[in-house]
């Protein structure tokens, strides 16, 4: 037995990231493959059972599982972030969330047959949106800033006012709902959650910014602090009021990211990781305790729910929401597409169903899987026509194939041109005013400011970058650049240039900064020699390479004052010149050089 809990734990830790990593191949949202996992797991094989395996623990697992997942996804809630949306998101988490629930109930009760209380159940429950959903969508799709940020915050603060709206259905239910004090009884509820939630939510994140600001706490003690003091928010609050710890946990992460002062970044990617780790396995071990029957059971009538939801109820909520505001029609248009539900709607309504179906209420075991209809429908269909719908009414972000070069001296300046001239779009930085208005005065877009201050945090628009290039002639302003700049930008695309010929042995390797990015066109280059080369009237040129004219023989024309810089493949893919290439050019490629023109 025990060798089988082993194996079944081992299986849906593998099975996830799995799942995950094959996600991020087709880039496709994990949950469609990690629901399959699951159900090939449970019912289609038999050969994971959850209750079974957790026992009385899977509940509570969950649970702790989902607060987490918030609380890192309110993590990255910054105020500062919605200007002249608050209105917009206000307007979706009230007013959108009170006309969903109303038509979802009447689809359901009148096209499912499902009792009044159960109807509004599951209407509550299809409130919630959710980050484990959104931001894997978000990541693929790439929407213009306005509508990232919306959907950003309604999936994250309806996951906890949603599962209170939920629980104060199902307290309503409970409670009997008649004339004899449930509805005073229920608003008392909500409004004790509501107190509770707000009270130690900011309780939390004051006590954990207070100790952070006070170096209490060791950095490496950072990380598992964060977790266990989420964990006794989240238990502590749902002593004092059953199911307020979700809003608990929001509020402490709102809290933190918007207290000033606090490094969180490292906090940040290990709830990340964390993060992913819980969504596979939730998924997974959700959809393994489904029973297919029960979808084949509840027939047309939930597809026709499924289509209410998609196609009726999310546009009339957006439309009604955004009145007024200063987002596009384009932009509205794809708000109102976008609403997939996720893991805490599948949690709930499973934990919810047990407890109705202990009272009597035979209908609620079709609510889990007409939920799931719903998860499995949003997600596939919004995840395979979300992207084109962006691109098509152009609200979609450009892909990041662009630049961050540190430095707008004259060798970043002349590269920067070149790229322009490419097609490649660039941002330049330096905190030499001369240097950046000389860069304006030429067309390149450049910031004044040092690239790794907290203004440049707040400014630098980094819409279609997706490189850095660390040029400045400070070797320590390029190090710690490319350090800064790791948790935005893949390892592989952060490249900074040698300041001094690399020597041997103990010396260099006592020199070398950690996290300092690839090196630039490769180990015998320099800046310096760069700046040589500008000086004796060198030129970026840029070679078109064809069937006749391949890149063996670019390397063998004559001409050594010569330093190929960058290659445009045929797709327009931006490749860097490093020590050790990783591509080889072909025909239909460009390759951009600074070469000194030969005398005749």
């Amino acid at each position: 037995m025990g060798e089988h809990a082993i194996l079944s734990l081992s299986f849906i830790l593998l099975a996830g990231m799995l799942c995950q990593w094959f996600a991020w191949r087709v880039k496709f949202p994990a949950i469609i493959f990690l629901l399959a996992a699951g159900i090939v797991a449970g019912p289609v094989t038999q050969w994971l059972n959850p209750d079974q395996l957790f026992g009385d623990l899977l509940f509570p697992f969950v649970s702790l599982a989902v607060a987490v997942i918030l609380f890192e996804g309110s993590l990255t809630l910054k105020i500062q972030n919605i200007p002249g949306l608050e209105r917009v998101i206000r307007n979706l988490i009230t007013l959108g969330a009170l006309i969903t629930w109303m038509i979802t109930t009447l689809a359901t009760r009148t096209l499912l047959d499902f009792s009044w209380s159960v109807s509004f159940l599951f209407g509550a429950l299809m409130v919630v949106t959710g980050p484990t959903v959104i931001m894997p969508l978000l990541r693929t799709v790439r929407p213009k800033e306005n509508v990232a940020s919306i959907l950003q915050w309604e999936g994250i603060l309806i996951d906890p006012l949603g599962a209170i709206l939920a629980v104060l259905v199902f307290e309503f239910i409970v409670s009997g709902g008649g004339v004899e004090g449930g509805f005073a009884a229920g608003l008392l509820v909500f409004g004790k959650m509501i107190l509770i939630g707000i009270l130690f939510g900011a309780a939390g994140g004051l006590l954990f910014g207070f100790l952070l600001k006070k170096y209490w706490i060791p950095h490496y003690l950072h990380n598992i602090s964060a977790l266990a003091l989420v964990c006794v928010v989240f238990a502590v609050s749902n002593v004092f009021e059953a199911e307020s710890g979700l809003l608990s946990v929001t509020i402490m992460g709102i809290w933190l990211a918007n207290s000033k002062g606090l490094e969180l970044d490292d906090i940040l990617d290990f709830k990340e990781s964390l993060s992913i780790l819980l969504i596979s396995m939730l998924f997974i071990i959700l959809a393994a305790r489904m029973n297919l029957d029960a979808f084949i059971d509840l027939g047309w009538p939930a597809l026709a729910v499924f289509a209410v939801i998609q196609f009726v109820i999310r546009p009339v909520s957006v439309h009604l929401c955004a009145l007024g505001s200063k987002l596009t029609m384009n932009e509205r248009h794809l708000l109102s597409w976008i609403a997939p539900r996720g893991i805490v709607a599948a949690a709930i309504s499973a934990l919810f169903a047990i407890r109705l179906e202990y009272l009597g209420y035979q209908d609620a075991s079709r609510m889990v899987p007409l939920t799931f209809i719903v998860i499995i429908g949003t997600v596939l269909l919004q995840s395979a026509t979300a992207g084109p719908l962006a691109r098509f009414l152009k609200v979609a972000e450009p892909e990041n194939k662009g630049f961050l070069i540190v430095g707008a001296n004259a060798v970043a300046q002349i590269i920067a041109e070149e790229l322009k001239k490419n097609g490649i779009h660039t941002l330049m930085t330096d905190q030499n005013w001369s240097s950046v208005t000389e860069a304006k005065l030429k067309g390149l877009t450049a910031y004044w400011g040092n690239p790794v201050s907290e203004h440049a945090e707040r400014n630098l628009n980094l819409m279609g970058i997706g490189n850095l290039l660390a040029m400045s002639p400070q070797v320590e302003l390029n190090a710690l650049a490319a350090q800064y700049y790791r948790l935005e930008f893949a390892p592989s695309s952060i490249f900074t240039i040698r300041n001094a010929q690399p020597t041997a042995g103990t010396e260099e390797t006592k020199a070398a900064f950690k996290y300092s990015g690839r090196v630039l066109f490769g180990d015998s280059v320099t800046f310096q020699d760069l700046e040589q080369m500008l000086h004796h009237g060198a030129e970026m040129k840029t070679t078109q390479l064809t069937e006749e004219f391949t890149y063996e023989n670019y390397l063998e024309q004559q001409g050594a004052q010569r330093v190929s810089l960058f290659a445009i493949d045929a797709n327009e893919v931006v490749h860097v010149f490093t020590a050790e290439p990783d591509f080889v050019p072909k025909a239909g490629w460009k390759i951009m050089a600074l070469a000194v023109k030969q005398e005749a």
